[in-house]
């Protein structure tokens, strides 16, 4: 008659040492490290907050690349205001997730969004460099708006397929028994979404800025090509 209270007692014991692993004490480099990461989580917010706040009051920066420069900062902006605060949360309770799965899912999925949506910003405003030195007299001011909404919505589009496709069964990101939330590890997913949000706009970035630089460098020589270097028998005649 015993034995099951033993087993009861036991289980409760083990069940209690497992929930105490999430309320464990902070040492001291821990809460140095949480307090410099919410100052961080916080200045990355006020910052974006006022390169939007300035577009939109400043009306000579209603036009592009500004318009470019504001969409990365509201990818930054929904960093700091939606992903980085969960993430401190996670980090309190040792890298585990206790908030449940729909708001794992949310979570990841704003994470994979925002910072694919920044990286191919950066690359959109690569691109708009670009061909504003190359193609300066057929990239016009109306063209250069059109171009550069049409790659905002892409931007927002591409990141969007990326961080939703583990929501339609692509992978899981939650583990209830491990209380683990982390990015979908399929790997058919892993191979698309790093190609997808880092080495395609990479490799865009890469080559775009190489080909800047050879222009410059092709208008840097031309000009020292063009430039008149008076002769010698004229230098003569001046003296």
């Amino acid at each position: 008659m015993t034995q099951p209270n033993v087993t009861v007692l036991s289980a409760n014991i083990s069940g209690g040492s497992e929930s105490g692993n999430l309320y464990r004490p902070f040492s001291v480099f821990s809460v140095l490290t949480l307090t410099l990461l919410a100052m961080l989580v916080v200045a990355t917010f006020v910052w974006n907050l006022l390169v939007l706040v300035t577009i939109l009051r400043v009306r000579t920066f209603h036009r592009v690349p500004h318009n470019l420069v504001a969409s990365m900062a509201i990818s930054d902006v929904m960093v700091a205001g939606l992903v980085m605060p969960l993430s401190l949360v996670r980090e309190l309770y040792g890298r585990r997730w206790i908030l449940g799965r729909a708001l794992c899912q949310v979570w990841i999925s704003c994470d994979v969004l925002c910072c694919t949506a920044s990286i191919w910003n950066v690359t959109a405003i690569a691109l708009d460099r670009y061909w504003s030195i190359t193609r300066h007299l057929e990239y016009t001011l109306k063209t250069r708006k059109r171009i550069s909404n049409v790659m905002i919505g892409l931007t927002w589009l591409l990141s969007s397929v990326i961080s939703l496709s583990p929501l339609f069964g692509w992978g899981e990101t939650y583990s209830e028994d491990s209380l683990a939330c982390q990015v979908s590890q399929e790997p058919s997913y892993t191979v698309f979404s790093t190609f997808g949000a880092f080495y395609l706009p990479l490799c865009v970035v890469l080559f775009v800025y190489w080909k800047i630089y050879k222009a410059a460098k092709f208008r840097i020589g031309s000009r020292k090509t063009n430039t008149i270097t008076p002769m010698a028998e004229v230098i003569e005649v001046k003296k």
